[in-house]
């Protein structure tokens, strides 16, 4: 049985994206589908832009998703370290061996030259790459060019005239013409080696077998390719997964960005969303179940993951359709995960203390189950509260409604006046029994009961249940709905 070892590599010069968060979900179910390994190191040559703060976001929201892994950086392992800054000795000896044996040299060429060489080309009508100005360069002019205090980047001698074949996993045979690629650098000035070569050994080192990335990287591929084949090392298998596009105001879809809304997972954990909606949501960005089901467990899309099933073609990425999920997720959670992700929205809009009493938390628990039907993200709590705990403005079409029926609604809001005024606090049992009551005095029932206290006190047709509205609410509010209901509907 192949042993399989995947890994997610990001740099951390920011936030983990959506883009990224589906990269590492999907070498993360391959490796779990086969009691594989899942690898997360972390690619920080880029040193100006690399950032501890950015790593920790990249962990943090990993860990948030449910995608623990079993080896790498935290967790430590055999083929550490994890971090290819504390790898450079690993790349030496590589560097060493290429430069040895003629397949990797120095180039002296500055910026400006190369920049003037790429004009040239691109004048020409021609794709820019390096000319091999400083492909034979003797010793003794090296020597020279160092003396003169010159810092060179070490180029790798690409072959000339060949295929590079790549049987990706997804998108079948890819061909690759070798003089369309140019030699390329693998270490810069600094001494610091470059991604797609340090990608290599870290693959190598590390014994990964499958590589699953985003189609953006297939560019890259080649250039891996004939330095594994440079080095005596067999590839991994290649599997590079579909775009995601974003669609604009004026519905074209163009590579998701920030102009398409939020990019990276934090975003959405702070807007309220469930770590099990945004799984399942990249999961349908590219891959396709064999049913027609579309919610599913981490555990679920681990036994049905396969990359027979991923498709070429651009995922886009639907607002509505993850919010849909979402609220999926909601209606089915429990009071208690409600109340652990509710909560804060709860506190910043003031509607619970920073250290909430008993009763608040009681009263938290209860609003955010009767309204766990009416949000897509938690974050339009607030919102939806202040629609029923705010003042009732009716509609016009309410207003024609309520004259219609003044005599039914006036005499039900009366009498719910009356019994609210003799009760201290009110929660689903006392107010079945105001129910009860009020029906027993006035006569009225179903339509004529139910629909008249919620028009009077909402100003809307419809909405949550209303014991459970009552929760929302509160004596003392629904007492002042009631008053000035009867004041507004005088006015009539």
């Amino acid at each position: 049985m192949e042993n399989y070892r995947l890994r997610f590599a990001p740099s951390p010069t920011g936030p983990l994206h959506i883009g990224g968060a589906r990269s590492a979900l999907f070498n993360y179910l391959l490796a779990k589908k086969h009691q594989g390994t899942f690898i997360v190191r972390v690619e920080d040559t880029d040193l100006e832009r690399s950032s501890k703060e950015s790593e920790e976001n990249i962990k943090n929201s990993l860990k948030w998703l449910g995608m623990d892994w079993d080896e790498g950086i935290d967790v430590g392992g055999d083929y550490g370290p994890y971090r290819q800054m504390e790898r450079l000795d690993i790349y030496q000896a590589a560097i060493d061996k290429l430069l040895a044996e003629g397949k990797a040299y120095y180039c002296f060429c500055s910026e400006e030259e190369l920049a003037a060489e790429k004009e040239a080309q691109q004048a020409k009508g021609e794709t820019p790459k390096y000319s091999g100005k400083c492909r034979d360069l003797t010793p003794e002019q090296r020597q020279e060019l160092l003396d003169q205090g010159m810092k060179p980047v070490i180029r790798f001698r690409v072959p000339e005239h060949e295929q590079v074949v790549i049987n990706d996993l997804v998108r079948g045979e890819v061909t690759f013409d070798t003089d369309g690629i140019g030699d390329f650098i693998i270490v810069k000035s600094d001494g610091i080696p470059v991604y797609n070569f340090a990608v290599v050994l870290d693959d190598v080192t590390m014994k990964v077998s499958h590589v699953i990335r985003g189609e953006e990287h297939l560019s890259n591929t080649p250039r891996q390719a004939v330095i594994y084949d440079a080095l005596g090392y067999e590839r991994p298998q290649f599997a590079h997964i579909s775009l995601i596009l974003g669609r604009d105001n004026e519905g074209k879809l163009t590579k998701m960005s920030k102009r398409h809304g939020s990019t990276s997972v934090v975003a959405y954990q702070e807007m309220g969303f469930l770590p099990e909606a945004i799984v399942n949501f990249l999961a349908l960005l590219g891959w396709a179940p064999e049913g027609e089901e579309e919610l599913f467990t981490l555990e679920e899309l681990t036994e049905q993951f396969s990359l027979e099933r991923v498709s070429k073609s651009p995922a886009v990425f639907d607002m509505e359709k993850l919010k849909w999920i979402n609220g999926m997720y909601i209606r089915k959670a429990s009071a208690e995960r409600l109340l652990e992700y509710g909560l804060p929205y709860l506190k910043k809009a003031g509607y619970v203390d920073a250290e909430p009493t008993v009763e608040q938390m009681i009263w938290a628990m209860m609003t955010i189950d009767a309204l766990k039907n009416y949000i897509s993200c938690f974050s339009e709590l607030p919102a939806i509260i202040d629609q029923y705990r705010g003042k009732v403005i009716y509609r016009d079409e309410i207003v024609d409604e309520i004259k219609a029926n003044k005599e039914i609604i006036v005499t039900v809001m009366t009498a719910m006046k009356e019994k609210l005024e003799k009760v201290n606090t009110i929660n689903s049992d006392t107010y079945q029994q105001i129910l009860k009551e009020i029906r027993k005095e006035t006569g009225y029932k179903g339509r004529n009961l139910f629909h008249s206290i919620r028009v009077a006190k909402t100003g809307e047709d419809h909405g949550p249940d209303l014991d459970k509205l009552a929760i929302v609410m509160g004596r003392d509010l629904m007492l002042e709905r009631a008053n000035e209901f009867l004041e507004f509907a005088e006015t009539l």
